[in-house]
């Protein structure tokens, strides 16, 4: 009766017979437990009909060997830095850690197809590629088209000048949405040391000219709870983006504020085109559809509600 009870938990929870993985430690060594390539083919994809370039790659959590294949026309050496990338080695992190898809054994990672590679440099800076995830229990696929970019940071900079708080934003061209957007200073993260917090303050000076100091920055989405991973994913249905939300508060004179509104910043060889806005905190929820924006003044309202900010941090806005 005890075995018969067990086997009707089991089919409700929807698990597979197999015992569930164990997630791996974070991070783990992804060049070994991970990814161990085995017959890598490597056929000409110029047109003469050869097979396109693919390999198979052991993912625990799988059923078996993974096929990794290019999508027709993709050359060679994008498809290897493609497999060889961070943020492919990443993404095949996350499907084991304690909510990743192939952690309870009902899901199953069968097959990848790689779809497009754009390099920043010598690194993949993004990636495109579709994974065949399948549901055992109804053998239907899960949608699986994944557009990574890897982690980011945002800062909410919040200035203080004669009793008022004003949030300094950049306007931008985003050619994704054909639009010019106010947001919050923001970018990638272009190593694989995982610093949220340098970055941010080199994302600033960069796109507003404002130095900060390291010790100033607070990590808003670290008072998250641990089960979350404590990043914030703006599009996690069709991009692997995480990003941490840093807040930053400081006090200046009416100049300085002057002098901000309106400045041209950002790197013009890498193509951007900034416009510091600066904007009265009480007003900034409804001036931007930023995204990162909102989440921030959510993330920080609801900290000094209940109380998770030092005082320093709590001026009357």
């Amino acid at each position: 009766m005890a075995a018969a009870a067990s086997a009707r938990a089991q089919c409700l929870l929807g698990l597979r017979r197999r015992a569930p993985l164990q997630p791996l430690p974070f991070p783990s060594p992804i060049t070994r437990a991970v990814i161990r390539r085995r017959g890598v083919r490597m056929a000409s994809s110029d047109g003469s009909g050869a097979a396109p370039p693919s390999t198979t790659i052991e993912v625990p959590g799988a059923a078996g060997p993974v096929l990794v294949v290019a999508a027709p026309g993709l050359p060679e050496e994008d498809f290897r830095n493609a497999v060889d990338s961070t943020l492919f080695k990443q993404w095949l992190r996350n499907l084991q850690t304690e909510k990743g898809v192939l952690t309870y054994g009902r899901l199953n990672l069968t097959r990848i197809l790689i779809q497009g590679v754009d390099m920043f440099g010598k690194r993949v800076g993004f990636l495109k590629f579709k994974a065949d995830v399948v549901d055992e229990e109804t053998n239907t696929k899960v949608p699986g088209i994944v557009f990574a970019r890897g982690p980011a940071v945002a800062v909410l900079i919040l200035l203080e000048s004669k009793g008022q708080t004003y949030a300094v934003l950049t306007e931008q061209v985003r050619v994704p949405v054909g639009k010019f957007i106010l947001e919050l200073p923001a970018g990638m993260l272009d190593d694989e040391k995982g610093d949220f917090v340098g970055t941010a303050v080199r994302e600033v000076e960069e796109e507003t000219g404002i130095k900060l100091n390291l010790e100033d920055m607070v990590d808003l989405t670290a008072l998250l709870d641990p089960s979350t991973g404590r990043r914030m994913f703006p599009s996690p249905g069709g991009c692997d983006e995480e990003m941490g939300l840093f807040l930053y508060r400081g006090r200046v004179d009416e100049e300085t504020i002057r002098e901000l509104q309106g400045k041209e910043t950002g790197l013009r060889d890498h193509g951007e085109l900034i416009k510091l806005r600066v904007v009265p905190y009480n007003q900034l929820w409804r001036s931007t559809s930023d995204g990162k924006a909102l989440c921030a003044i959510a993330l920080y309202e609801m900290a000094k509600r209940d109380g998770l900010l030092p005082p320093s941090l709590l001026p009357n806005l």
